[in-house]
């Protein structure tokens, strides 16, 4: 057992160190986030505590008073609908192509999130950050920074995806104090690395799938997610799976009033894998349409994720050499996305000549 002290007086005790203990579970956990917006220090610790089992033995959990308005949602959703029932050649006009920092709509097939299969049967429009064409760190190359890309005449569906993007970068902040806090390290611990976050918004589209299915054409094949933590609305049709460590796919069904937040690739790194980057995927099989909207959230550019300190000692050396937040991302996209992964090896090409 161990004993923390927190910076604004809590004790938090903790047993487990930094053996994760992963489990069969048959449910996902569902976390209360209040406290981290009462400001209570020993329901803070308590949230803590109750995070850090979560994380460590599953990777996936609801979270209920997030404190983001309904109306953000439900607009957000509503524009969703609206845009992808344009036809294909309206939205092809903001293709991600044309994006050099992978902005904008990708049709049918063109993600790839599991390597092994053959494409994944959703369309999407992603945004993220919104950083001037002239920003230093653009014009540096850091190629996820940049001008997000809009649909012409559609300002409805820009003011909801901005408004929504908005709320995900405040309610990733109270996430990131509780994961400080449930990492045993000063609760503001991460806020000097996302000042310029790696930030993307993604409203998705799955059609529904008849008959038998292939297993390598899904909604969204196998996959971890690269960021550190994924904030996830969905509409009320069941599609999304989480794999178990007995090999089994559990519901992660929609609960209302709840977001559904899953560990990515980098806080594993973070983390030394004491927190778990689950593997999960979605097959929409309920005869209708299904929307859902992801947040991924990562710190900036420049950050080196490599373990934490609270995360390593003698007998848990640091198993993942650090490596830049957007290096990182970089990478996993072009694996993922064909167009981008083509996009950089002919950026690769024109530096070396």
């Amino acid at each position: 057992m161990k004993t923390l002290e927190t910076g604004n007086g809590a004790r938090l005790m903790r047993s487990g160190g930094l053996d994760p203990r992963r489990t069969s579970f048959d449910e996902i956990p569902i976390i209360d986030l209040e406290p981290m917006f009462s400001g209570d220090a020993e329901a803070k610790a308590d949230l803590a505590a109750k995070l850090r089992k979560a994380c460590a033995e599953v990777g996936f959990l609801y979270v209920r008073n997030h404190h983001v308005p309904q109306a953000v949602i439900d607009s957000t959703f509503a524009a969703a609908h609206t845009y992808f029932a344009q036809d294909d050649a309206a939205k092809m006009r903001n293709h991600v192509s044309l994006s050099r920092n992978n902005r904008g709509y990708a049709a049918l097939l063109e993600e790839n999130t599991d390597p092994t299969a053959r494409g994944d049967l959703h369309e999407s429009y992603d945004i993220a950050l919104e950083v001037p064409a002239d920003d230093p760190d653009v014009l540096a190359g850091k190629v996820l920074y940049g001008p997000n890309q809009w649909p012409e005449g559609q300002a409805a569906f820009r003011a909801a995806l901005e408004a929504y993007h908005a709320e995900m970068l405040k309610l990733s902040g109270h996430l990131l104090h509780a994961f400080a806090l449930a990492l045993e390290l000063d609760e503001t611990y991460f806020d000097s690395m996302v000042s310029k976050p790696l930030a993307t918004l993604r409203v998705l589209h799955y059609p529904p799938q008849f008959g038998e299915i292939d297993d390598r054409q899904i909604g969204i094949g196998a996959h971890s997610d690269y960021e550190c933590f994924t904030i996830l609305a969905q509409d009320a049709i069941p599609a999304l799976q989480v794999l178990n460590t007995a090999g089994e796919w559990i519901a992660a069904d929609p609960i209302p009033g709840c977001f559904v937040v899953n560990i990515g690739d980098q806080m594993a790194r973070w983390t030394n894998d004491l927190f778990a980057s689950t593997v999960h995927r979605a097959i929409n099989r309920s005869g209708r349409e299904r929307y859902s909207i992801p947040f991924f959230f990562g710190p900036n550019y420049d950050t080196v994720v490599e373990a934490l300190p609270s995360c390593i000692d003698a007998d848990h050396p640091a198993k993942y050499p650090p490596i830049a937040a957007g290096d990182y991302i970089n990478g996993r996209f072009a694996a993922t996305f064909a167009h981008y992964g083509a996009a950089q090896e002919k950026a690769a090409a024109g530096d070396a000549a």
